[in-house]
């Protein structure tokens, strides 16, 4: 089903869409990645991030390197409009990840299905929306960035190949496609040599925020200006996204009610598991070819070391996105008894940052089934050995598709039916979309 679907790129400024059938495009020869060149590799890509804000290599060394960061509070902009506007063109990017023309680098990123780990893909989006964001607001007189730009929601990663092929090379394209005062959203494409031509792999929008250069509080960036019907296009889809993730905050089980529609559903499953043999609500049978929802979940626990720190020497949001998805894949697999592939990510939403240090803990939950599609939601969160609390960090939604249709998951509780007619939703969503 999902390899048989065409991949829709979406709509970029012209300019950009003539530098994707150009340059690295067709070629097995590695192009030109050295400095103030496009493409840039891959492996070089957090190397220049560390540069813009001046993080240092040496754990050892981080809080110095913190604290000189503080003196470049006076280089920030008192208003919005002190900064000088930007264009889309500005701020794009490519980066080339050479599967095929640097066989040396494959295990990194290899599974044991002979195809490439998503959970690597989504650090590499991660370390390149940011740096886009920086290239966006680069100003050239200010050899280090006042600014601490980090990811505040992946809105959603739309992936239209079921095998990203391990032994050809990778071109991830970019660049900032709406701006609000202190907020923008990056648009990316990742693509794959086949036959001396890119074809789409996926779609990715992400949404970052500027901070001060002690990520405190927020930061005003540069204002982007669209020059072509195209752009102008592209940045109205931008306000558009940002509306509808008001809508769909505002219309959280969390806070509202379900729908007269989502509560007659959670009945209806309510009466099929009654067990007719007594007259009890507590009297409760699973349906044929069903799971119980409390029998659909798995759990995991990282120890956060320095070496999956970011820039600012928090844990590398990148890393979080692959524990996460690598948890939900497993999930997935153990639910359908078969390999899922993965169909979408979306609505990954960075409530707060994740120290050095910290024991966080995973936990994914099939949420909704539907033929062979199963939603999984992985909450994440912290654990403070000394104040024995728990901070929710992360909540992470995936889309997976089975070879094989899958059981129904079924909720039993109150809780559990919120968490079904969530999934639901973000099923629902992701399907629009694709």
């Amino acid at each position: 089903m999902l390899a048989t679907r065409l991949c829709t790129m979406r709509k970029l400024p012209s300019v950009l869409a003539r530098t994707l059938t150009s340059g690295t495009s067709g070629s097995s020869v590695l192009p030109d990645m050295s400095e103030g060149h496009l493409p840039i590799h891959v492996n070089n890509v957090r190397s220049r991030l560390r540069d813009i804000v001046g993080a240092s290599t040496n754990w050892r060394d981080h809080v110095q390197a913190m604290q000189e960061r503080k003196a470049l509070h006076t280089l920030l902009a008192k208003r919005q409009e002190d900064l000088p506007p930007r264009r889309m063109k500005d701020s794009y990017l490519e980066v080339i990840l050479p599967l095929g023309s640097q066989p040396e680098i494959r295990e990194k990123y290899l599974n044991v299905h002979n195809s490439v780990r998503f959970g690597r893909i989504l650090e590499d989006l991660d370390s390149l929306g940011v740096l886009i964001c920086y290239t966006h607001t680069k100003q050239e007189m200010q050899p280090r960035s006042p600014l601490s730009i980090v990811t505040a929601l992946v809105d959603k990663i739309n992936l239209c190949k079921k095998i990203i092929y391990p032994d050809c090379d990778i071109k991830f394209t970019g660049n900032v496609s709406w701006v609000g005062r202190t907020s923008m959203e990056v648009k990316m494409h990742m693509l794959q040599l086949h036959d001396g031509d890119y074809s789409p792999v996926l779609d990715a929008t992400f949404v970052m925020v500027a901070r001060d250069p002690e990520n405190k509080r927020p930061a005003f960036v540069n204002p982007l200006v669209p020059e072509t019907p195209e752009e102008e296009e592209i940045f109205k889809q931008g306000e558009l996204n940002k509306l509808k993730r008001i809508d769909f905050s505002t219309a959280s089980l969390l806070k509202m009610a379900p729908t007269a529609e989502e509560r007659n559903i959670i009945h209806d499953i309510f009466l099929n598991t009654l067990d007719t043999r007594t007259v009890s609500f507590r009297s409760r049978k699973l349906p044929p070819n069903s799971v119980w929802m409390e029998d659909a979940k798995l759990k995991g626990l990282q120890i956060c070391h320095p070496q999956e720190r970011n820039i600012f020497n928090r844990i590398f949001g990148g890393f979080l996105m692959r524990k996460a998805f690598e948890l939900a894949w497993a999930t997935a697999c153990s639910y359908g008894g078969s390999r899922p592939f993965i169909v979408s990510v979306d609505d990954i939403m960075f409530q707060r940052p994740v120290e050095v240090g910290s024991l966080l803990l995973l936990s994914g939950q099939v949420c909704y089934t539907e033929k062979n599609y199963i939603q999984v939601r992985v909450h994440s969160e912290v654990y403070d050995a000394d104040t024995r609390e728990h901070q929710t960090t992360n909540i992470f939604h995936f889309t997976f598709i089975s070879e094989n249709e899958v059981p129904r998951v079924v909720p039993k509780t109150y809780g559990e039916s919120m968490l079904y007619l969530d999934g639901k939703r973000h099923f629902a969503a992701t399907m629009k979309e694709i």
